[in-house]
């Protein structure tokens, strides 16, 4: 068979595997504190007998866009968005840590506070339980305090500290559970200098007009290669008739 059907082949094969990685960050272009996924073609040797020249390009993830996404107020004191660079610690359920950016944070039945997904919010000495209060107010630094049940408004207890952590992009690495983790396995420190602010959330970075472009592109792509298969084919069947004739 043409070897240009095994060329074109591998071709439409990586551009549908980039096209799932856009497909991923569109579908997430409304989820709070994502980071869009970043990938590239990238040519890498072929492996086994033959020349060593050659190579196959290869899509394959190259990291996360640390971008901000843009800020929006709620008014929900557990809402909170990490100014700059940061990240929200939390305890995944297999008892590592994770990290996100996604500051919309709950209160479970237990007292337990959680992020959206049900990851309990680390703080300073493991996984934060709020007691039981008429509010609670998270500040600057992450310090919760609350007002203790038939307490004055301007009684406030400090419970717990938010960890907040900073560890350089390219240590951490996306995970199939929507958080961040180190590459290395390490839990960084906690970093007094990351900041959030209350009654505030980060949206997602994903550019819905530039995925959208890019996955128009990657799909013209994937019929140009199919449209390559299928030429060979019907070279092929022609080569065969002619051969018949003869």
């Amino acid at each position: 068979m043409d070897r240009s059907v095994y060329i074109a082949m591998t071709g439409a094969t990586q551009t549908m595997r980039a096209q799932a990685e856009v497909a991923h960050n569109l579908a997430n272009a409304n989820t709070t504190g994502f980071k869009a996924e970043l990938s590239a073609f990238q040519s890498l040797p072929v492996q086994g007998d033959g020349l060593q020249t050659r190579i196959n390009g290869v899509a394959q993830g190259i990291g996360f866009d640390a971008t901000q996404g843009n800020q929006m107020a709620t008014g929900n004191d557990l809402d909170i968005a990490v100014q700059g660079n940061g990240w929200i610690a939390v305890q995944t359920p297999d008892g590592a840590e994770g990290y996100t950016r996604a500051g919309n944070l709950r209160i479970d039945a237990d007292g337990l506070l959680t992020d959206a997904r049900g990851n309990a919010v680390m703080g300073g000495g493991g996984p934060i339980t709020v007691p039981q209060a008429s509010s609670v107010k998270i500040g600057g630094d992450g310090t919760i305090s609350v007002v203790p049940l038939g307490q004055a408004p301007n009684t406030l207890t400090t419970t717990d500290r938010i960890k907040l952590v900073n560890p350089d992009s390219d240590q951490l690495q996306a995970g199939s559970d929507g958080l961040m983790h180190m590459k290395d396995g390490s839990q960084p420190e906690a970093d007094a200098n990351v900041r959030v602010v209350s009654g505030t959330l980060e949206s997602s970075n994903v550019n819905p007009s530039d995925v959208l472009v890019k996955m128009i592109s990657l799909s013209r792509e994937y019929e140009m290669q199919v449209r390559s298969i299928k030429s060979a084919d019907e070279n092929a069947q022609s080569a065969s008739k002619l051969l018949q004739v003869g």
